[in-house]
């Protein structure tokens, strides 16, 4: 009577769970980004330089220049994010700037530091919550990458990758 195999459940294809697992990070990730810039923007950057300040870690003029520009770039990359955008690359971004986030508020942590993480705008404390939470969203954000472009690789044909 022909093939009886039958056939595999709709969605069950190999990397089907991993594209769901990719909308679900980028979006989550890019509602993230989306809204630590969005905070930063409503009020006057001075009050997220002086977030900034507290770290110790730059000059006067990269304070300002960060204090000016880093609310603008996590927009940016929250929309990148949330459109699916050179999803390889605005990951890589997004993660690169959490490590870096991550590794700055480590050290002050650990310097003993009692100052405002700045994270979502002005007046939340740096602590062990907001360590746990940022070291999650880097997680995500570097398995949102590997997923990236493992998944861009698997799309590219055999012959292509064999040279």
């Amino acid at each position: 009577m022909g093939d009886s195999t039958p056939l595999p459940p709709a969605g069950s294809e190999p990397g089907a769970a991993v594209r769901v697992l990719m909308l679900v990070g980028r979006v989550a990730l890019g509602a993230v980004f989306v809204y630590a810039g969005y905070t930063k923007l409503r009020h006057p950057w001075m009050l997220f330089a002086m977030s900034i300040h507290s770290y110790q870690v730059l000059p006067e003029w990269g304070v300002t220049l960060v204090a000016r520009t880093l609310p603008w770039l996590e927009l940016a990359l929250g929309l990148l994010l949330l459109a699916g955008v050179g999803l390889r690359y605005v990951a890589s971004a997004a993660s690169a700037l959490l490590l870096g986030f991550f590794g700055i508020m480590l050290s002050s942590y650990f310097k003993g530091l009692g100052i405002d993480c700045g994270c979502f705008g002005f007046g939340e404390k740096l602590g062990v919550r907001t360590l746990l939470r940022d070291g999650l969203l880097v997680a995500l954000s570097l398995g949102l990458t590997v997923a990236a472009f493992w998944s861009a690789r698997r799309a590219v044909p055999a012959e292509m990758l064999q040279d």
